[in-house]
């Protein structure tokens, strides 16, 4: 259910290299499941900024972004006070219904904070979860610490090998798992795609207009033709990705 709201800032702090924790207060109700995405208004901007859920409660809601331009720059600089407007609830989130018994996520980058909010809801259904995250060095990794405090067997890879096991997070798959879920940048997910041998759901990234499907500007191509990845998606099933290469 897509809500305009307006939330409260009451944390905005750097957890690692360009990564900052944003705390807000206010409606979370229109967020109903892992994977979705709210849309930031910032001050002089006028597209809205698209970040994933990390986490949420009735009255709280976690966003894990990177700085990498004008916007998430301007929001590394909000302090606790402002007030910002959302459009909350936006995408359609992961299915845990798909996952058997023993899920397994995986997370790369700024794709690792929708899992948190995912291990919560598969360990509330008595899943037995596995992650492994993927990140360029040490100093770029965060969420390890908090999934494994879930319970959560998690495994760090990075590039250079200064933190974890040296690779990417397909170098460290479990021999087993019954089901994966996959947030993170494009090569990262076609990879997995590539590499795990079992049916998943992928969360796809992309440059959002409106962020709730009348612009049509985030479509990709799907084996059952073209679908919005604000609307449609983020999450898509592996086997609607016509990934051949």
């Amino acid at each position: 259910m897509i809500r305009q709201t307006k939330m409260t800032v009451t944390e905005n702090i750097s957890i690692a290299r360009d990564i900052f924790r944003l705390r807000l207060s206010g409606d979370t109700s229109g967020i109903e499941r892992p994977g979705q995405f709210v849309n930031l208004q910032l001050e002089g901007l006028f597209l809205r900024r698209p970040i994933s859920v990390c986490d949420w409660d009735s009255d709280t809601l976690t966003l894990i972004y990177k700085t990498v331009g004008k916007g998430t720059n301007q929001m590394s600089g909000l302090r606790p006070g402002a007030v910002l407007d959302l459009l909350s609830g936006l995408g359609n989130g992961y299915d845990t219904g798909l996952s058997g018994d023993h899920p397994l996520l995986l997370g790369g980058g700024v794709g690792v904070p929708p899992l948190y909010a995912l291990a919560k809801q598969l360990i509330h259904e008595g899943k037995q979860v596995q992650a492994v995250l993927g990140f360029r060095t040490g100093a770029d990794v965060f969420g390890a610490k908090e999934l494994s405090a879930l319970g959560v067997e998690t495994t760090v890879t990075t590039e250079d090998g200064s933190l974890g096991q040296k690779g990417f997070v397909t170098d460290a798959l479990p021999k087993e798992y019954s089901f994966f879920f996959a947030c993170g940048p494009m090569p990262m997910l076609k990879a997995v795609w590539r590499a795990c041998p079992t049916s998943g759901q992928l969360s796809l990234e992309e440059r959002m207009g409106c962020g709730f499907g009348a612009c049509m500007g985030c479509s990709i191509q799907t084996l059952s033709g073209p679908k919005r990845i604000c609307r449609e998606g983020p999450v898509f099933r592996k086997e609607d990705l016509p990934w051949n290469g």
